[in-house]
């Protein structure tokens, strides 16, 4: 490897031309980078005590074996957004220095637009692509060659190139004419020109210790740059064009700097089971891409597999589907923000996708997910938990019985993660506050056109209070509602029974109920099905709002049902009590007296502290699990040490009666232990204890 110091512009003209690879990610600088660039530059040529203006390093190899006679092409393994974003720039000048040739720039170093062309934009005496000093790859070669040549912008354009370029154009156009500074600017930028020697320097290694910051990066290119960059040219070209460009089309040149790192993340758990960290993808997919099966499989079965799982991602997340049945539930789970589930849907999909799993079932399958998740939402459950349970959940399926063994494993999850039943749903969503609730279209859009073949555009209406929002109700409000109205209105105005969708907001405003109803276009005349029955009443107070209400839940646990299933099928799906090896009199020390009484009193408020908590007696001790053993209780003669399963340092101990085991030989599982003699300080144990609990139910928390 070879490494100077070189003045940018020098660097372009000496340089035959400079070509991006094919497995580089596209060009992706936006105006906030070109406008950083734009004004440093200005400010160095502003100041003639600047001599120089440093923008980066350039690292490339030769395409093949260099020869004299033929120079060859630099693969430019660093630098691209540099090189490609003064090039924009490089072209926005000479265009403008084009309409004003009386302007003469000839005293700094060749600004002049034929100059430009000639040394810096081009290679006037080649042919075809040779002809130009920068090729990029794709979608923005052809709209970079097309602004070169002043040409019209291919069908595809890319929207980086012309937007950037449009930048350029602009900020130049402010400038006045007066492009001295500008024109200075140029002339100091320099750059580190970094050689590397064909077949000693390894580029993937060097790329990544000049990315190892990530910021530059997308964890999708780095990971795109592995799989390809080490393969010979014909090869990488292959790959490239038969699976990843496919991806990178269907992404779209949005979505892909944003969702293509998502969906790594959301594969990568379902083929290895583990969540990685959202700015550890790349390395953890270098582990899993150098794991035996892979490494067998050859790097074209990962790659195909690759661009199989993104067409599903694709249809599901970036509503790609075709299937009107399969769209219209993946909509709904965008709407509601299921992104957590993707790992588990990715797996459903595939086994559509390879007829395992009927598009009924998977149908049914993602309805069941949605009613899931809003279920607990309206509830009010943690959503801490729901990483792992949709990490984990390919385990419980039983794909010969497939439908049946998701339903059974949502019926059977422990509390913290279970699925809401119909009477907690209905009572919390007769009573919560709906109106700022994060997704409220979503769930007046599915109730409307609940059983509709015709479904209605939410989108066009609005959300109407039927009681007012206005805390300054009139008088026909007030006597409406009567003399509790300030309690019925802070208590009810925002729930399920006072919220409806009208096209008629502004004729509506803050009218007595009467005139809502019978005004043009008012309830009586209205087609939605939210608004049925409003017609017919006479007034509106607390309890025509508990009554709808009660009504419209109970239309919410048909659209959000709970999966059914015989007693008989479910009891199948448990799992069997293993017969304990060891019990209570294995521990003599709790046989009586007062440990047996200090026992006793502290397991029953261990196993209080959630409906998922287990108990079970080993040789050593007796463990306390949810997820695994987050307390374990050692007996001893005089008194019960507690080993708690979290570091000891995340534990908030006021007293200062824990002790640090790190390190430390000690039964048990867990860094931390506590001593507990007696009964009076269970209460402050138990807050020891829930910490565990509670680090352990968070510790899949999205990172």
């Amino acid at each position: 490897m070879k490494a100077k110091e070189a003045n940018f512009l020098q660097f372009l003209r000496s340089s035959p031309q400079f070509s991006i690879p094919i497995y580089q990610r596209t060009y992706s600088w936006t105006e906030r980078e070109c406008w950083q660039l734009w004004s440093d530059i200005i400010r160095t040529g502003k100041s003639d005590t600047i001599t120089a203006h440093f923008v980066g390093s350039i690292v490339y190899i030769e395409k093949s074996v260099y020869q004299i006679t033929s120079p060859s092409s630099l693969l430019v393994i660093d630098g691209q957004q540099r090189l490609t974003t003064v090039t924009l720039l490089l072209e926005a000048l000479a265009r403008v220095l084009e309409k004003h040739p009386d302007q003469n720039y000839e005293p700094l170093d060749g600004f002049s637009a034929i100059k430009i062309r000639s040394y810096l934009l081009k290679n006037p005496l080649e042919n075809g692509e040779k002809r130009y000093k920068l090729i990029l790859s794709q979608t923005d070669k052809d709209s970079l060659i097309a602004l070169v040549d002043k040409a019209e912008q291919p069908p595809e354009l890319s929207i980086r190139i012309n937007e950037n370029f449009g930048f350029f154009e602009n900020w130049i156009q402010d400038q006045d004419r007066n492009l001295i500074n500008l024109c200075k600017g140029l002339a100091k930028l320099m750059v580190v020109d970094i050689a590397l020697t064909r077949g000693q320097d390894n580029p993937q290694l060097i790329f990544e210790s000049m990315n190892s910051t990530g910021r530059e990066l997308s964890q999708a290119d780095l990971i795109r740059n592995y799989i390809l960059m080490g393969l010979e040219q014909e090869r990488q070209t292959q790959l490239y064009r038969q699976f990843w460009r496919p991806m990178e089309i269907e992404f779209g040149q949005e979505a892909y700097s944003w969702a293509f790192d998502r969906f790594m993340r959301h594969y990568l758990v379902v083929k290895t089971g583990e969540i990685p960290n959202i700015n550890e993808i790349y390395e953890k997919f270098k582990v899993y891409a150098q794991s035996s099966p892979v490494v067998t499989a050859d790097v074209e079965a990962l790659v195909a597999d690759l661009r199989q799982f993104a067409r599903y991602f694709c249809a599901m997340a970036l509503g790609r589907e075709t299937d009107p049945d399969l769209k219209l539930a993946f909509q709904d789970l965008r709407e509601l923000r299921v992104d957590v589930a993707y790992p588990l849907l990715l797996e459903l999909y595939h086994d559509y996708s390879t007829q395992t799993l009927a598009k009924s079932d998977f149908l049914d399958a993602v309805r069941i997910i949605e009613s899931y998740v809003f279920r607990r939402a309206i509830c009010s459950l943690p959503t801490n938990s729901l990483n792992k349970t949709f990490a984990t959940f390919s385990k419980a399926l039983k794909k010969d019985r497939y439908l049946e063994s998701i339903k059974a494993h949502f019926l059977l999850m422990p509390s913290y993660r279970g699925f809401p039943s119909s009477d907690e749903f209905c009572r919390q969503l007769q009573t919560r506050d709906l109106y700022n609730f994060p997704r409220k279209l979503y769930w007046l859009r599915c109730l409307e056109n609940f059983n509709r073949k015709e479904p209605v555009p939410v989108d066009e209406y609005t959300i109407e209070h039927i009681m007012p929002q206005n805390p300054r109700l009139s008088g026909e409000w007030k006597q409406a509602l009567g003399p509790e109205w300030k309690r019925i209105q802070e208590t009810w105005l925002h729930t399920l029974g006072n919220l409806t969708l009208t096209g008629y907001n502004s004729e509506y405003s803050d009218r007595p109920f009467p005139e809502k109803r019978d005004i043009s276009g008012g309830f009586n005349e209205s087609p939605l099905k939210l608004n049925k029955g409003l017609g017919q009443l006479d007034n509106w107070n607390e309890d025509t709002i508990k009554d709808r209400a009660e009504r419209l839940s109970k239309i919410a646990v048909k659209v959000w049902e709970l999966p059914q299933l015989s007693d008989d099928v479910l009891a199948a799906y448990k799992p069997a009590p293993e017969p304990g090896a060891y019990g209570i009199v294995d521990h003599p020390q709790l046989a009586e007296g007062k440990m047996k009484e200090l026992f006793d009193a502290l397991r029953k408020e261990v196993l209080a502290i959630d409906p998922c908590v287990t108990e079970e007696f080993l040789k050593l001790y007796i463990a306390y699990k949810a997820e695994t053993n987050f307390v374990d209780v050692i007996p001893q003669a005089k008194r019960l040490l507690l080993s708690l399963n979290l570091k000891f340092s995340e534990l908030i101990d006021p007293r200062g009666i824990s002790k640090d085991m790190t390190g430390i030989g000690r039964w048990g599982n867990g860094d931390v232990q506590v001593p507990l003699t007696s009964v009076e300080d269970i209460p402050y144990a138990i807050g020891l204890v829930r910490q565990a609990f509670e680090v352990q139910m968070g510790a899949d928390v999205e990172a």
